[in-house]
C-alpha cells in the first residue's frame, strides 16, 4: 500500500497522458496546463470488500467505508455496487448511502433527537434502489475534492421490529461494496506569493488547476486575477473557484471574471499549514485559449504567548510539585494575566497562544489541559486561542466535548460577553468585530458565556480529523472602548469521548470497527432513543420496566406444578431439571432487562447459557420420559450443540424431534407387542397428551412467530406458562408398583432388601 493510503486496496497507479486514460475510464474531457501539452496525471484505484447490509436501529446497523484521498486530485468517481440474493424473500429495498469528509457521517434515519448541545448538519446521502434487477451500479463524481479521509456508510430502511428465530426462515442477503477512482495532477503549478505568475487556459473542455502553500498564522490572504486576455485578442471570461468540495458541506469560494478588469477576492481564516486548489476555467469560445496573471499575498499575524512548555516545566519545579499535581500553578497566569492588561502590548499581537496538554486516556478518549490552568484570560483586543489536536486518524470516531464557564467575580464589565467559536483547520481571529463563527471554508460552532448565563457547551458529534480551534474574546454592548483594559476568566474543559455521558443510564456505548478504524455508538433501551439515548418519545415508564421484569420471571413459578407432579410421579430427573430451568430462566431474564429494574447474581453470559440449556434438556427429558432411553448422552450432545450456536432453532427443534421419533418408535414397539394402541387409556390421551401437545404446539408457535421487540415482555412470559403447563401434562404416570412419593422412602440411610418389581419376575412358569 503506497503511502497516505487508506484502508482501501490500491489495485493500480499507473502514469499515461491524459486523453487515453479518459478514453480508456469514460470520464468527461482532459484538463490542460500552462504549457499547452497533455498534462501527466496518476490514476489511483482504491477498493474494499463487500459488507452485509442491514436495517437500521441504532449506528452499528450502518456498513462504514474508509477511503483517503491523496492531495492534488482533481476528480474523485465512486463506485457503488448494490445487490440482493435472489432468494424468494427477496424485494424490492431501497439502500441509502451518506458521504462525508473527514469524520463518518452523522446520520439520523430514525428522525429522533441529538444531545441538546449537539449541532448537526444533515448528511449528504443519495439512494439505491434494487426493485426487479439484483444488483445497482452507481456512480458518483466529485470534482476538486479535499484531500484526506473521506468516509461513506450505507445501510437498509428502518428495521421492522420483529425478533426472528435463527432457522425458522433465510432472510434475504443485501450487500454493498464501494470502490474509488483518483484521477490526480502530478505536477500541479505552484503559485509563489507575491510573484505575478503567467498562466494559460488551453481551451474550456481543458480547465487549469494551481494550487498554494498556506503558512501558519495566516489572517488574510488576497487572490489577484489580471491581464486576461483570449488567443483572439478580446475580452475574456472566465470562473475562478478557490477551495476544494467537503460534504456535506462545501465552502468553495466562486467569482467570475469578464473583460480586461482585474478580479480579485479577499478570504480571511483559511486553513494554516495546507494546500489550496485554485481552478480556473474558461467561459468563452471552445477554440480560443485564455492567458492572465496570478497574484496571491498573504497577511500574516503576530501571535503572542502567555506562557511555554519550558516556562511550565520550571515553574512546576520551582514549586516542588508532587506526583500528583496538575501543573495548574497560579504565579504564571497571575504575571502574564498582570502584562498582558497593557492594551498597547495587546495590539501588537493578532492572538494570544494558550498551550494544551493532549493526554491520551484510551481509544477514541482524549483530555486536554491547560498549562496555566483550567481558567484563561480573555481580553477584547485580541482574541485567546487554544489548539485541540485531532489529527490521529483515529479521534474522529467519538464526540469533542467543550465547556466553558465564566468566573462571574473576575469580569468588571457587567454588560461584557465573551464570545467563542470552535472550528477546524483555522481560526476564527475576528469575532470582536464580526461576531461570525465561520472560516474560509468551515462553519464552526458558536458558543458565549455572560454574567447572565454564565456556562455553556458545544458536542461535536464524529469531529473530522484536523487540527481544531477554539477562539475567545471578549465583547461589550456599547463598545468595544470600554472594554479594552476589562478581562474575564474562562474555565474551559475540552475532551474526547467515545460517546456523550457513556449514552446515559438507557444507553450502552458500543466501540465499533472497520479494518483498522475505530468509532463508537449508542445502542438504547427501554425504548430510548437518539444518537446519546436521550430521546424518550417511545420510552418506557419505570413502572412498565417493573412490570415487564416481573412478568418475563414470575412466570417461570408455573414450573412449580410441573415439578410437584414429577416427584410426585417419582421421576426425580425430570424433577430436577424442572428446577434447574425454573431458577436459571428466573435469573436470566431479571439480568437481562435493559432499564432499573436489573438483577444479576452473576456474570450474564453464564446466566443465558444456563437458561438455554435448561429451555432444551426439559424438552427433550420429557419427550424422553415418556420413552425412558437415551437422557444423558442426548443432554451431553445438546450442551455442545448450544455451546456452538445458543439462538439457532435446530437446537430446540432438533433434539425435540429427534426425542419425538424415538417416543413414537417406543410407542408403536409397545402396541405392536401388546397387541392395542398405547398409551392404551382413551382418558391419557383425551385430559393428557391431547391438552399437553397443543400447549405445546401454542408455544412453539408464540416463540416463532408472534414475538416482537414491543410485545417480547408479553409473548415471552406466555412463553414460559405454556411450556410449564404442556410438561405437567405429558409426563407419564408413575409406576402402579410404586406409591405416590415415593422418593421419600429412598431418603433413609441403613441397608434394604432389593426387590424387583418387574411383572415378569412373578409370572408363574
Amino acid at each position: 500500500m503506497a503511502q497516505g493510503a487508506g484502508p482501501g486496496l490500491r489495485l493500480l497507479p499507473v502514469l499515461l497522458q491524459l486523453p487515453g486514460l479518459l478514453q480508456l475510464l469514460g470520464l468527461p474531457a482532459a484538463h490542460g496546463n500552462s504549457t499547452g501539452s497533455d498534462s501527466l496525471y496518476v490514476s489511483e484505484y482504491f477498493s474494499q470488500s463487500a459488507q452485509k447490509l442491514s436495517f437500521y436501529s441504532w449506528y452499528g446497523n450502518a456498513k462504514v467505508f474508509h477511503f483517503h484521498v491523496p492531495e492534488d486530485t482533481v476528480l474523485l468517481r465512486w463506485l457503488l455496487q448494490a445487490s440482493r440474493g435472489k432468494e424468494p424473500e427477496c424485494t424490492s429495498m431501497e439502500v441509502t448511502v451518506h458521504f462525508r469528509y473527514g469524520a463518518p457521517p452523522v446520520i439520523n434515519p430514525l428522525g429522533t433527537q441529538f444531545p441538546a448541545n449537539a449541532t448537526v448538519h444533515p448528511s449528504y446521502n443519495i439512494s439505491i434502489t434494487l426493485s426487479s434487477a439484483v444488483q445497482n451500479t452507481t456512480f458518483v463524481n466529485v470534482t476538486s475534492p479535499a484531500a484526506g479521509d473521506w468516509f461513506i456508510a450505507a445501510h437498509l430502511p428502518e428495521a421492522a421490529g420483529r425478533i426472528e428465530v435463527k432457522g425458522f426462515s433465510t432472510p434475504c442477503t443485501y450487500m454493498f461494496q464501494a470502490d474509488m477512482f483518483v484521477l490526480r495532477l502530478a505536477d500541479m503549478p505552484v503559485l509563489e506569493p507575491g510573484v505575478a505568475m503567467p498562466q494559460t487556459i488551453i481551451s474550456p473542455a481543458k480547465p487549469l488547476h494551481v494550487k498554494v502553500f498556506v503558512p501558519k498564522y495566516t489572517a488574510r490572504m488576497w487572490f489577484e486575477l489580471r491581464s486576461c486576455v483570449t488567443s483572439e485578442q478580446k475580452a475574456c471570461s472566465v470562473r475562478v473557484v478557490l477551495g476544494s468540495i467537503t460534504l456535506p458541506q462545501s465552502f468553495q469560494k466562486i467569482i467570475t471574471c469578464t473583460g480586461n478588469v482585474n478580479c480579485s477576492l479577499g478570504l480571511d481564516s483559511l486553513p494554516w499549514e495546507k494546500w489550496l486548489q485554485i481552478m480556473v476555467e474558461s467561459l468563452g469560445t471552445a477554440n480560443a485559449s485564455v492567458s492572465m496573471e496570478m497574484l496571491i499575498s498573504f497577511t500574516d499575524c503576530r501571535p503572542g504567548s502567555t506562557s511555554s512548555f519550558l516556562n511550565f516545566s520550571l515553574n512546576q519545579s520551582q514549586a516542588g510539585s508532587g506526583p500528583g499535581s496538575t501543573g495548574t500553578a497560579g504565579s504564571p497566569t497571575q504575571s502574564t494575566g498582570t502584562a498582558l492588561r497593557n492594551a498597547s502590548e495587546q495590539r501588537s499581537f493578532c492572538l494570544q497562544n494558550q498551550p494544551v496538554v493532549r493526554e491520551d486516556l484510551d481509544v477514541v478518549s482524549v483530555r486536554y489541559r491547560l498549562l496555566n490552568g483550567p481558567a484563561v484570560p480573555v481580553y477584547s483586543i485580541s482574541p485567546t486561542l487554544l489548539l485541540l489536536n485531532l489529527k490521529t486518524g483515529m479521534d474522529s470516531g467519538g464526540s469533542l466535548v467543550v465547556n466553558l464557564l465564566l468566573n462571574k467575580t473576575s469580569l468588571s464589565q457587567a454588560n461584557a460577553t465573551v464570545v467563542a467559536c470552535l472550528s477546524a483547520a483555522s481560526p476564527v481571529l475576528s469575532l470582536n468585530t464580526t461576531q461570525k463563527c465561520s472560516t474560509a471554508f468551515f462553519q464552526g460552532y458558536p458558543l458565549s458565556v455572560s454574567t447572565s448565563s454564565a456556562e455553556a457547551m458545544v458536542i461535536v458529534l464524529y469531529p473530522q480529523t484536523d487540527d481544531w480551534f477554539l477562539s475567545l474574546q471578549l465583547i461589550c454592548t456599547k463598545g468595544q472602548g470600554e472594554c479594552n483594559a476589562a478581562e474575564a476568566k474562562v474555565t474551559i474543559i475540552a475532551y474526547l469521548t467515545p460517546c456523550f455521558n457513556d449514552c446515559g443510564p438507557y444507553g450502552q456505548c458500543s466501540l465499533l470497527r472497520r479494518h483498522g478504524y475505530l468509532y463508537a455508538g449508542c445502542s438504547c433501551k427501554a425504548g430510548w432513543s437518539g444518537w446519546s439515548c436521550t430521546d424518550d418519545t417511545k420510552a418506557q415508564s419505570v413502572g412498565a420496566q417493573n412490570l415487564a421484569t416481573l412478568l418475563l420471571t414470575l412466570s417461570n413459578l408455573m414450573f412449580l406444578p410441573a415439578i410437584a407432579v414429577a416427584v410426585y410421579r417419582y421421576y426425580l430427573v425430570e424433577a430436577s431439571v424442572y428446577t434447574y430451568t425454573m431458577f436459571f430462566s428466573t435469573f436470566y431474564h431479571a439480568c437481562d432487562q435493559p432499564g432499573v429494574a436489573v438483577m444479576c447474581i452473576m456474570d450474564y453470559d453464564t446466566l443465558q447459557y444456563c437458561d438455554f440449556l435448561g429451555s432444551v434438556v426439559s424438552i427433550w427429558v420429557t419427550i424422553l420420559c415418556m420413552s425412558r432411553v437415551l437422557f444423558v448422552l442426548g443432554t451431553l450432545l445438546i450442551a455442545m450443540s448450544l455451546q456452538l450456536d445458543r439462538r439457532g432453532v435446530w437446537n430446540m427443534m432438533g433434539p425435540c424431534l429427534f426425542a419425538l421419533v424415538i417416543m413414537i418408535a417406543a410407542w408403536v414397539y409397545h402396541g405392536v407387542k401388546r397387541r392395542h394402541c398405547y398409551p392404551s387409556s382413551w382418558k391419557r390421551w383425551v385430559f393428557y397428551l391431547l391438552p399437553g401437545i397443543t400447549l405445546a404446539f401454542i408455544a412453539i408457535s408464540v416463540y416463532a412467530f408472534m414475538e416482537t421487540n414491543e410485545n417480547y415482555y408479553y409473548t415471552h412470559s406466555i412463553w414460559h406458562v405454556l411450556v410449564a403447563g404442556s410438561v405437567a401434562f405429558l409426563l407419564p404416570p408413575r409406576d402402579k408398583h410404586k406409591k405416590p412419593w415415593a422418593w421419600s422412602q429412598k431418603l433413609t440411610c441403613r441397608y434394604q432388601i432389593c426387590q424387583n418389581d418387574r411383572e415378569e419376575l412373578y409370572a408363574v412358569t
